[in-house]
């Protein structure tokens, strides 16, 4: 739901409210230029997060914030992490995902691997193998 209206009206605290009770986890969205949409109200252990880019410099400091927030949220009882992260040009968003692990892996002490942000082949084409 995009509607601002929706995140404002106490529809969306039911909505949260209701995914507790059934053991359900909240999808959380940081969209560039709709931050009032960043539901940051986990609703189990789990979180899954959409990180949508803007191929602009603020997107990693949009990342780092996210890195502060899991880091409180572990704290917290926080047991699996789901980030997703995309923007409209997808070939930076490697360079987005290896700023984002560095600074998570050095911040709560974990040892993700960083995505592989090796050349294309002569043809242009990358290669699952």
């Amino acid at each position: 739901m995009r509607s601002k209206e929706w995140f404002s009206a106490g529809t969306a605290d039911r909505f949260y409210e209701l995914l507790e009770r059934t053991e359900k986890t909240n999808i959380l969205v940081d969209t560039a230029g709709r931050r009032d949409m960043m539901h940051m109200r986990l609703t189990t252990p789990t979180a899954f997060i959409r990180f949508v880019g803007a191929n602009h410099p603020s997107d990693y400091t949009r990342l780092e914030q996210w890195v502060d927030r899991i880091a409180e949220w572990k704290q917290s009882g926080l047991q699996q992490l789901n980030f997703f992260i995309h923007q409209n040009v997808e070939v930076e968003s490697p360079l987005l995902a290896t700023h984002f692990i560095k600074k998570l892996n050095k911040t709560i002490g974990t040892s993700l691997a960083l995505p592989d942000t090796g050349s294309a082949k002569d043809d242009g084409q990358s290669s699952l193998f």
